[in-house]
């Protein structure tokens, strides 16, 4: 029995010893890691084509070389990552020695203030309970009591469909909240609410006042609260401090304010206001905005893990409200002609500001795009960015890999 057990060992250990050796193990080499050059952002994985920087550089250049601004700073992003981020030019035309436009450009955002700052104030508000978007606006502001407006509705100040005007030159008058309400409150509707939509300033305006009312706050302070801080978006702000006019983008030359427009809001109400107001004032960077953007598409939890509104409150607020109306609640959906471009579909949200600032959200292909411009400089004329936006939009969507592309605008 010993001996089989021997002869056994040893035919093992001959085979082991005639085998093959294994293979060697071949090292799988790391993706080389994605190199980010300043101000720039990598195509980190977005599902993107990678022609896409190109396209856009060629895209932007042109624009520039026909005068749209004197800076342009866009940022894109999808699944999750910002994919291309990059300024050009420069903040200012004729300053000698101008900063480079870059990602950290401080623009005055316009009218982007009314989504990134007042409509997602009101939909962290109505989750916690404190708005409720159907009750009148007159049960929040006593003081917006004149017998046509008694019916008027938070929601239809959210949709622009309360009757009110577009605007007016309150500012040569008025100025601060009290003197604002009581205006808007004085003057004539221009048509019976929930008739019409007539985009107005003056409802993001009542919209800030309610918000202010409820919780004894004013809008700064809130959307600094409850939104840029807890999303890290380090550089969003109602009136910046001059010391930080090297990354400002300058806009219009008003000579009855004193000349170039710099770190001071160029709407003439939110600066009769003391640039604290629903529709405009608010100052930002590309880097924020994708902050923001990603926070949307995510749900409502921030890049940082911090949550700040839940995923079915966005999904209701960004939706169309009507057959009557592009209109979600504060957002638009795009159109014929809007600076969505052709392929953003109808399930598409973003807006517009008139300092030449946009941003457009896909929840389909989980894509954002943001362009920054401070297209006013010098005067308002200048309209060339209406071009720049679509084209820069059309570019991304059709870059994006493995989705079908659609021109909604032509259906």
């Amino acid at each position: 029995m010993k001996s089989l057990t021997s002869f056994a060992v040893f035919a093992v250990a001959a085979l082991v010893a005639c085998a093959p050796p294994p293979p060697a193990r071949v090292a799988v080499a790391a993706p080389p890691p994605i190199k980010y050059a300043d101000p720039e952002v990598g195509l980190n994985n977005s599902g993107l084509d990678t022609a896409i920087a190109g396209k856009l550089d060629k895209i932007v250049k042109t624009a520039m070389e026909e005068a749209v601004a004197p800076g342009v700073t866009i940022a894109v992003g999808r699944n999750g990552h910002i994919a291309y981020m990059k300024g050009y030019g420069y903040i200012d035309w004729n300053q000698p020695g101008s900063p480079k436009a870059d990602t950290n450009t401080l623009y005055d955002l316009a009218s982007l203030t009314k989504v990134i700052a007042t409509t997602t104030l009101a939909m962290i508000l109505e989750e916690g309970g404190q708005l409720d978007i159907s009750r009148t606006v007159v049960s929040y502001l006593p003081e917006f009591n004149s017998p046509e407006k008694a019916q008027i509705t938070v929601k239809q100040i959210l949709t622009h469909s309360g009757g009110l005007e577009a605007g007016a030159n309150i500012y040569a008058t008025a100025r601060g909240r009290e003197q604002y309400l009581y205006q808007i409150n004085a003057r004539p509707l221009e048509y019976t609410p929930g008739s019409s939509m007539v985009y107005s300033d003056w409802d993001m305006i009542i919209l800030q006042l309610v918000m202010e009312r409820i919780t004894g706050k004013t809008l700064d302070v809130l959307a600094n609260e409850k939104i840029f801080k807890p999303l890290g978006m380090i550089d969003t702000q109602f009136q910046p401090p001059i010391a930080l006019r090297p990354r400002i983008a300058p806009t219009q030359v008003d000579e009855a304010r004193g000349g170039l427009l710099w770190g001071t809001v160029h709407d003439e109400n939110a600066w009769a206001m003391g640039g604290v107001a629903g529709h405009a004032g608010l100052f930002s960077t590309a880097k924020d905005l994708a902050l923001f953007s990603m926070m949307i598409l995510n749900g409502g939890e921030g890049a940082n893990g911090v949550r700040i509104v839940k995923p079915a409150t966005i999904a209701r607020w960004t939706a169309r409200q009507g057959k009557e109306s592009t209109r979600a609640l504060g957002w638009d959906s795009p159109e014929g002609g809007s600076s969505a471009g052709q392929f953003f579909s109808p399930w598409s949200f973003g807006h517009t500001g008139f300092t030449g600032t946009s941003i457009w959200i896909d929840p389909e292909k989980d894509l954002f795009v943001v362009v920054l411009t401070n297209r006013v400089n010098p005067t308002r004329s200048n309209t060339r960015h209406v071009q720049l936006r679509r084209d820069v939009a059309d570019a991304v969507q059709q870059s994006v890999l493995g989705a079908r592309i659609v021109n909604w605008e032509a259906r």
